[in-house]
């Protein structure tokens, strides 16, 4: 069984399903490309890790990594084993130093739990295959999807992005420490996003 390495590409707001967001994976040495439909927990603990995003408390799969780690558990790769009837299975690939075993996962979870653990992605050929899409067609999904977000911003709030234009450092800093209390990591994401292209 040949695996093929997968990279994080993007995470957006799923158009088919409202609440559900779409991960797409890339394949690493070509251009083939694989949205899963995850849900909003899951999607908002792979972005909080992706952005480096430490929250005031551990979330399910911060628990899970330090639980691995209490009993010496390390975590060696995700696989996205297999596709039937429209949904994805995972493995979790682990090991105690002496012997190996796999997690049945789904693939959100594997994947929000590999990034914590900085572990490879990896799919197979007959999954790929199957439900995986050529850049080109998801470049347009893409630019409907941009389109999309910008007017449902744009209708409830007219200037989303002037107040945090506008809005001073020392301030920022305070919004970013309140969205974290809150645990609204969408709008922290958006606001060390502003704090990082002034430094």
């Amino acid at each position: 069984m040949k695996k093929i390495q997968l990279e994080i590409l993007g995470l957006s707001s799923s158009q088919s399903q409202t609440g559900s967001f779409a991960l797409v994976l890339g394949e690493r040495d070509g251009n083939r490309r694989l949205p899963i439909i995850i849900g909003m927990f899951e999607a908002q603990s792979i972005a909080i890790q992706i952005e480096k995003i430490n929250p005031n408390r551990p979330l399910t799969h911060d628990l899970f990594k330090t639980f691995a780690e209490q009993m010496s558990v390390n975590i060696t790769e995700i696989l996205i084993s297999d596709l039937k009837e429209g949904v994805f299975y995972s493995k979790i690939m682990c090991t105690d130093g002496e012997k190996e075993f796999e997690l049945d996962a789904r693939p959100s979870d594997a994947i929000a739990i590999g990034l914590r653990f900085g572990v490879p992605i990896y799919t197979v050929e007959s999954v790929l295959s199957e439900a995986g899409i050529i850049l080109s067609d998801l470049e347009e999904e893409e630019d409907e999807n941009e389109e999309m977000t910008v007017k449902s911003s744009s209708s409830s709030t007219p200037s989303a992005k002037e107040p945090l234009n506008q809005t001073s450092v020392d301030d920022l800093n305070k919004m970013l420490n309140e969205a974290l209390e809150k645990e609204d990591y969408e709008r922290a994401a958006k606001i060390r996003d502003e704090l990082n292209k002034r430094n």
